[in-house]
């Protein structure tokens, strides 16, 4: 625990890291690449390049600084860093070189204004987060490791099938090189696909989009534009190549004590892979399930025929397509985009529902605003980010 002395200097730096943090995390990131480049491979140098994991991690920082008396403030937002550090593989060691290159970072980027006082405080800070990270990381570890199937670390799976969904989607199939079992997953989690490309090790987390006990790990990716990993995987990626997976993670998944409430799945683009996940999982229990999925034409629209098949088996089940820009002869139930009305309609009258979204920004920004001009319980609110998590409120 924190001294009081050590707590009042941390709260004290809340301004400076309002005005400052996103600088701080910047340079944090170019001297850590610079003098630990072993680490690389654990983040999307995309999302560096775009200021989104740097912006991402000073509101963290701020976030901690803030409620540094207070930490229970923070417990929904724990469980969230600690399914992504276990689904990268992060380790004990790791963390003394964040907090390194951090205390470095935020000397150099202060300059005078970072006393000594400041830095040991936040040494201290440091720390008492790290220590509670490497515990709640252990014990997730620990459970995967004890499951049927489960296991710890890097293990190497199969490419037993490659398959495309749409012009820009193909699936892949994964089974394990050892023949043994795999571990169950929950409907909407993902796993780290660990590549090298061109000598560069590389770690990817892409949303599993079979469901659980089809004996195997699908995911469907979409492939990105300059993207080192979707294209490799495209292209490169062969049926029965080996790679290492990383045992599933993940917080965005169904809540199992509300199965008996309807179930709204609203997606865009890829973000229909972890949707179809749930889909599959709870169409059997009979709870009335609306999917709507948003892309931009029959050519992009992935999973469409699988989709139908759960539709056709469970009447319980009704589908929505919304397309942007149909090609001639496109079979859509709605032209434009989501609409406040649209999902309004897909609601029950009391607005009793559990509603699951994940897409674009823009596209989750928009559903967003939806869900709270129709005053829907935040609670039946659920939503995943690709990529570090950011206010929904201020996406564009």
């Amino acid at each position: 625990m924190l001294s009081p002395e050590n707590t009042a200097l941390i709260k004290a730096t809340v301004p400076v890291l309002q005005q400052h943090g996103e600088a701080i995390t910047t340079h944090f990131y170019r001297i850590m690449f610079r003098d630990y480049p072993e680490v690389k491979a654990y983040f999307n140098q995309a999302h560096q390049a775009q200021g989104t994991q740097p912006r991402a991690l000073a509101n963290s920082v701020l976030a901690y600084a803030a409620n540094i008396d207070r930490l229970e403030a923070l417990q929904d937002a724990l469980p969230v860093i600690i399914q992504k550090h276990v689904s990268l593989d992060i380790r004990p060691e790791h963390y003394p070189i964040v907090g390194t290159c951090l205390l470095q970072a935020i000397r150099e980027v202060l300059g005078e204004a970072a006393t000594d006082d400041i830095i040991n405080a936040w040494a201290a800070a440091y720390g008492q987060l790290a220590d509670l990270l490497i515990a709640a990381e252990e014990a997730v570890y620990s459970a995967n490791e004890a499951k049927p199937g489960g296991w710890r670390g890097p293990r190497r799976f199969k490419l037993v099938k490659k398959q495309p969904e749409s012009a820009v989607i193909t699936s892949f199939y994964f089974e394990p090189e050892d023949g043994k079992a795999i571990m169950e997953f929950e409907p909407g989690q993902y796993l780290a696909i660990l590549l090298t490309i061109d000598g560069e090790p590389v770690r990817r987390n892409y949303s599993l989009s079979c469901a659980p006990g089809e004996g195997h790990y699908r995911i469907s990716v979409k492939r990105e534009p300059n993207g080192m990993a979707s294209t490799y995987l495209h292209d490169r990626l062969h049926e029965g190549d080996v790679v290492e997976l990383l045992p599933p993670s993940g917080e965005f998944v169904l809540e199992s004590e509300s199965a008996h409430r309807p179930l709204v799945l609203l997606t865009g683009g890829v973000g229909i892979t972890p949707a179809l996940s749930m889909l599959k999982a709870a169409a059997p229990s009979g709870r009335p399930i609306e999917f709507v999925h948003a892309a931009l034409n029959s050519s992009v629209h992935a999973f469409r025929d699988e989709v139908a098949a759960v539709a056709r088996e469970y009447p319980n089940v009704r589908t929505c397509y919304v397309y942007s820009d149909p090609l001639a002869g496109d079979s859509a139930d709605e032209e434009g985009f989501v609409s406040r009305d649209l999902l309004a309609s897909r609601l029950p009258a009391n607005g009793d529902a559990d509603l699951y979204f994940v897409g674009p920004k823009p596209f989750m920004s928009m559903v967003y605003r939806y869900a709270k001009e129709l005053e829907l319980p935040g609670e039946r609110v659920r939503y995943e980010f690709f990529g570090p998590a950011e206010s929904l409120a201020e996406a564009v």
